[in-house]
């Protein structure tokens, strides 16, 4: 595998305690939890206690103080692990939910939630996502109105990861009903179990089985006014500038998933024979391979190198947004040809290949379409 030239010893050595994490607690039990609809949360304490949940955070908050690039591997050693609803339940958590409060919550908010947090005793989601605002985040059209020293939410989120298993959900919703656009948007922190807040369903999704999706639902949902994270109508903000991270942490997934099925599919073609010959020794299959290894080769450099930027604090809307089109369209590019040369085998849910294929379908979906950032791209070329 190609590494990185941002790596260092101490980057290596991540990585590999990660991935015999990955290979030894995750692989060989994960296949129950495709049927189950969860990953349980006995393997995500076990990973809070090893850092893995709080690798970006302070050490007064259990965390680790890592930067970008550290985000980065844990994403791609996870998409390795061939079950995206894993991968996405953990990344979810620990770089597209529980930013919101590390970045913006009040001393208070920070004491109370982000410790539980990096243990994994706590689970976050973050709800913004609605059937008529998805990419397009200025379209929210959950209300929340002040009333006293409460706050009153009105409305629906859609395709929510950690939805119905959560403990904790941060929501963005109007406050200024007069504003327009990306204007008078909020963020709030939503505890399970609060009144008028509740699961409208579990959805059912091609792929990712293992990480649990929801319809959220906020019936006069009444919430402290303490439970404002950041500022009140400054949340368009605070999801765009997490945008930047949680794209960087999809792209490194897409990677590791593409990657690992690249190595699959050569120790297939190199065992089953057709014709007198291995499959490996076809040219033709040969050559696409070596072709998509080289183009994952150049992928991996551009998810580090905009991971390296966002670490120095340096401008890469456009690096990041050229990584998550790429990385979730090659990511399916990859994986179609793996399961072709898999033949029928790859076809059959026994096969590695054949879920992965599924999970993959979202890469180009997720975290902001490719057409979405392709659009990103082109504003500042």
């Amino acid at each position: 595998m190609n590494e990185p030239i941002y790596f260092d010893e101490q980057h290596r050595q991540f990585r590999d305690n990660l991935r015999r994490f990955v290979e030894q607690e995750v692989v060989p039990q994960a296949a129950p939890w495709e049927e189950g609809g969860m990953v349980p949360r006995a393997v995500l304490r076990k990973m809070g206690e090893l850092g893995y949940l709080g690798i970006r955070y302070p050490e007064q908050h259990g965390g680790s103080g890592l930067d970008t690039i550290y985000s980065a591997i844990l994403a791609e050693e996870l998409g390795r692990s061939t079950f995206g609803g894993f991968a996405v339940t953990v990344t979810v958590h620990t770089d597209m939910a529980s930013p919101h409060l590390a970045n913006y919550g009040s001393p208070e908010q920070l004491a109370r939630y982000l410790p539980a947090i990096t243990r994994g005793e706590m689970i976050c989601a973050v709800a913004v996502t609605e059937p008529d605002a998805g990419s397009d985040v200025a379209g929210i059209r959950t209300r929340a109105v002040r009333d006293g020293e409460h706050w009153v939410l009105n409305g629906s989120k859609m395709f929510i990861t950690n939805g119905v298993h959560g403990d904790v959900y941060f929501v963005g919703a109007k406050t200024d009903t007069e504003a327009k656009g990306s204007r008078g948007i909020s963020i709030f922190i939503v505890e399970k179990g609060t009144p008028g807040f509740r699961v409208g369903r579990a959805l059912k999704k091609s792929g990712w089985l293992c990480s649990d999706t929801a319809e959220l639902v906020f019936e006069n949902c009444r919430i402290p006014a303490g439970n404002l994270l950041g500022g009140e109508n400054k949340g368009f903000y605070q999801i765009m500038r997490n945008f930047q991270n949680e794209r960087i942490v999809l792209g490194a997934q897409a990677v590791g998933e593409a990657s690992r099925g690249i190595e699959l599919t050569l120790d297939y073609v190199r065992h089953r024979k057709a014709f007198s010959a291995t499959l490996w020794d076809k040219q033709t299959i040969r050559q696409r391979l070596t072709m998509r290894a080289s183009q994952v080769a150049a992928a991996r450099q551009l998810v580090y190198h905009a991971a390296w930027l966002d670490a120095q604090g340096r401008e890469c809307v456009k690096e990041v947004s050229m990584v998550k089109s790429l990385c979730g369209e090659l990511v399916n590019k990859v994986l179609y040809d793996c399961q072709q040369f898999h033949g029928g085998f790859g076809y059959m849910r026994e096969a590695a290949i054949e879920r992965m294929v599924r999970d993959a379908r979202v890469e180009a979906i997720g975290g902001g379409a490719t057409e979405v950032m392709l659009e990103e791209v082109a504003k500042r070329l």
